[in-house]
């Protein structure tokens, strides 16, 4: 048993993956805790955004792998003799899927708090000093004393003052799951991981997509190849992306949208989701009076220990703007109660942080990347194996993807990778565990992998770098 300092009494303000994980560690360590939710446990992260994406993705992914079947001599009589003809998606169905799982999620996750002790107010908390949380509930205002008090609000979608919303038509990524058809023709403004996810989505479930890049590539903060091959593979299926084509507006006329352009062009479409960034929840919590700093875009401050400027507040999560990712966010508020009830506790390292986008194919990445290697940010050495050799791929009818593995020279410890192809999520789980390890090039190459596998190509990275450091 972990025995708790002076901290007793812990509350926390958002009951997404920051404030849920934190509960329940401080449930843990003995502390009385108290979660002041205003959306419903799971946040964003669970209700409006990972939980229902991804499952809206594995519907398309099975649109993907039904399409790409025919190569492999699937054939469906009736039907031209090919599967992706006689498959349909009822939108209808996937989106009732999608908040029944969503809906499913919360409702555990609220039974995990429920036997842990934890007691969870429904409403909205603001701090009163750095001491005290005001909960206001459809029972009126609670004031919550408190050790330490940790802030998990999350953030909402950005939007274009000349593309409002109007959840039928103009979209942002929460709103998607009302449609009842799908859109004969979908534009995507912005080419970010949450654009590029519900681009490849689309297409793969039917839709004529266009992608309206501001950039010279999608997923500028990826790596380039991956975003290069990932681009390739949406044209080839039928996308078309606009490159360096800013929106300025969109307009709806009936059931038609149009998207302007800054260089004079317009887009029409069914229908219009902006996908442009989001907005951290940061106001009306009385953070200036308790004296928690904020960036000039309103995420709260934090140090790599979750701690802001305030004694005994923490954040944690999408409002710290740190990393913005659920896993991200539930070792924000990890760490934040091992650091405020004394445990063991080691800091943020986002060098750690493995991340994935749900494409087709999917990319993941982790550690040091390419593009710092080539600033010089790093001394590290790398190879690049393309998926189209491996034999596993080849029996699954994949062309499309490589493997990266980057490495100190000197040591040969790995400092980074991306996988680039189906499943790629699950595939980096293996250089997240070399680079947290610190293991080196020859630990890798000296496991044993399955033959045939995927996995198989990045023991073979492991073993071309041998002879580079």
């Amino acid at each position: 048993m972990v025995r708790v300092g002076c901290v007793t009494r812990v509350v926390i303000i958002g009951g997404g993956p920051g404030g849920y994980e934190a509960a329940l560690v401080g449930a843990q360590l003995g502390a009385e805790v108290t979660v002041v939710d205003r959306d419903g446990l799971g946040g964003s992260a669970v209700l409006t955004d990972c939980v229902p994406s991804k499952t809206l993705i594995a519907t398309a992914e099975l649109m993907t792998s039904v399409e790409e079947s025919r190569q492999l001599g699937v054939r469906f009589p009736g039907h031209g003799g090919d599967l992706d003809s006689a498959a349909t998606v009822d939108l209808a169905e996937v989106n009732a899927r999608v908040k029944a799982l969503a809906a499913s999620q919360s409702t555990d996750i609220s039974a995990k708090l429920d036997a842990e002790g934890v007691r969870v107010l429904t409403g909205s908390g603001r701090l009163d000093g750095s001491e005290r949380v005001v909960a206001t509930t459809s029972d009126g205002e609670e004031v919550l004393s408190a050790d330490a008090v940790l802030i998990a609000t999350g953030a909402h979608p950005r939007v274009l003052p000349t593309a409002q919303p109007d959840g039928e038509r103009i979209l942002t990524w929460e709103q998607v799951y009302d449609l009842a058809e799908l859109p004969p023709r979908l534009i995507v403004i912005g080419s970010g991981v949450t654009g590029a996810e519900f681009a490849s989505a689309y297409n793969a479930l039917g839709s004529d997509v266009v992608l309206v890049s501001s950039r010279d590539r999608v997923l500028p903060g990826e790596d380039a190849q991956a975003a290069t091959v990932l681009e390739d593979v949406l044209r080839r299926r039928g996308m078309t992306v606009l490159a360096n084509s800013r929106a300025d507006s969109v307009t709806r006329d009936g059931d038609s949208v149009s998207v302007a352009l800054a260089d004079g062009r317009s887009v029409e479409g069914s229908h219009c989701l902006v996908a442009v960034g989001s907005i951290p929840n940061s106001d009306k919590l009385g953070l200036t009076e308790a004296g928690v700093a904020t960036d000039a875009s309103g995420f709260i401050t934090v140090d790599r220990v979750s701690r802001t400027t305030a004694r005994g507040v923490y954040a944690a999560g999408d409002c710290t703007g740190v990393l913005m990712l659920a896993s991200v966010a539930a070792m924000q508020g990890r760490i934040a109660m091992w650091h405020a009830l004394g445990d063991a506790v080691a800091p943020l390292d986002l060098k750690t942080v493995s991340s994935n986008v749900f494409t087709a194919p999917e990319i993941a990445t982790v550690g040091w990347s390419q593009q710092s290697i080539d600033a010089d940010e790093v001394d590290a050495t790398g190879v690049m194996l393309p998926l189209a050799g491996n034999a596993r791929a080849k029996m699954q009818g994949v062309h499309d993807g490589f493997v990266k593995l980057f490495c100190r020279p000197g040591t040969g410890i790995i400092v980074g990778g991306v996988v680039v192809g189906p499943r790629a999520s699950e595939l980096i789980h293996a250089i997240s565990l070399a680079v947290q390890g610190r293991l080196t090039v020859d630990d890798v190459a000296h496991a044993f992998t399955v033959y045939p596998s995927m996995s198989g190509s990045i023991a073979e990275a492991a073993r071309r770098l041998h002879t580079h450091w």
